[in-house]
């Protein structure tokens, strides 16, 4: 499910599960890990360079069925492993000490960006669409999310991570979640060039271009400041109520579908997050180990992978039933922390 070759100079990784949109699975996770640490002391291999098999998708995230099932299970040990070892190839490719290229040419959902947006390159085309759906199911943006989604314009990236709003490669660029635009017709010339032993910056000069259209983020900068900037996710609640413009409304339809409990740990993980990559990821993993464990997560996942009626019922229903002191609970130490 992971395909690998070295040439001339560059460690290629396609990731090969198009039947499944190239989610992560455990097994390759940890084969990414291997090369990824085979290839940081090689001297031959000058860049890494990742892309996703199928022409649909980058990465549709990481396997939560799999940890859904295993959370039925009960087997405690899977979840922890996944989140874990996902959470450290995650940390590999953020601290990479050569460049860490991503062709992201179609879906990157969840762990597609921790794979992809963690790294020093991420190439988008105009059928490139970037998301982290995750407060859809029971879930929260994760996979290094503490820091990508609050390096950029703020408040931008809670709108982005409380909505789970998909971002077109206007708004990646705008945002920071990428880094060039190369049109889908023109990527085989570019890893052709970069095949035959082509310099990556002077290709990338050559092929990147400025997207013409212009992105959501973009357009609606003012009215998701306004919202967003509130002290409270109650406030930004009942600010969207009272704003009758079809913004505002489609906001608060779209916020009235998600899990009040992950609404409700997001907001505080994005306004509060540790001032490292490192310490936020160690927080994440303390949240997913806490979220698989939720009512929310099994019902999440039950609505959108398992059953798709797309009608979880979460518990509690409304984030006015949510406590600090139950939230303060998903942040709490573990037993087993992440070590890095």
């Amino acid at each position: 499910m992971i395909e690998s070759k070295a040439q001339n100079g560059i460690g290629w990784i396609t990731l090969n599960r198009p039947e499944a949109l190239n989610a992560l699975s455990l097994a390759m996770i940890r084969d990414m890990t291997q090369l990824l640490k085979t290839w940081e002391t090689d001297p031959s291999i000058t860049t890494v360079l990742i892309q996703g098999a199928g022409g649909k998708a980058f990465c549709a995230g990481g396997d939560v069925r799999a940890v859904y099932e295993a959370q039925k299970a009960g087997d405690v040990a899977t979840c922890d492993t996944f989140f874990r070892e996902e959470y450290t190839l995650n940390t590999f490719i953020h601290s990479s000490p050569k460049p860490y290229v991503a062709l992201i040419d179609g879906l990157a959902l969840g762990g597609g960006l921790g794979v992809s947006v963690n790294g020093s390159h991420r190439i988008v085309s105009e059928r490139a669409l970037l998301a982290m759906p995750e407060t859809g199911i029971g879930f929260f943006p994760d996979v290094g999310g503490t820091t990508f989604l609050t390096r950029g314009p703020s408040p931008v990236g809670l709108y982005v991570g409380l909505t789970g709003t998909p971002l077109k490669a206007r708004d990646a660029l705008w945002f920071g979640l990428a880094t060039h635009f190369v049109r889908s017709s023109n990527l085989p010339s570019l890893k052709a060039e970069l095949e035959h032993g082509g310099e990556l910056e002077s290709l990338l000069s050559h092929y990147t271009q400025d997207p013409e259209e212009k992105g959501l983020l973009e357009t609606h900068r003012e009215p998701i400041e306004a919202h967003f900037k509130k002290a409270s996710l109650r406030e930004i609640f009942e600010g969207l109520a009272e704003d009758p413009s079809p913004f505002a409304q489609n906001t608060l339809n779209i916020l009235k579908t998600k899990s009040p409990t992950s609404l409700a740990v997001t907001f505080r993980q994005l306004r509060r997050p540790p001032r490292s990559f490192v310490e936020g990821i160690k927080q994440e993993f303390r949240l997913s180990q806490r979220m698989v464990m939720n009512h929310d997560f099994r019902e999440g996942i039950r609505a959108v992978l398992v059953d798709k009626d797309r009608l979880p019922r979460w518990k509690p229903l409304r984030i006015e039933e949510l406590t600090e002191q139950d939230i303060d609970a998903f942040f709490a130490p573990l037993e087993r922390e992440l070590i890095l």
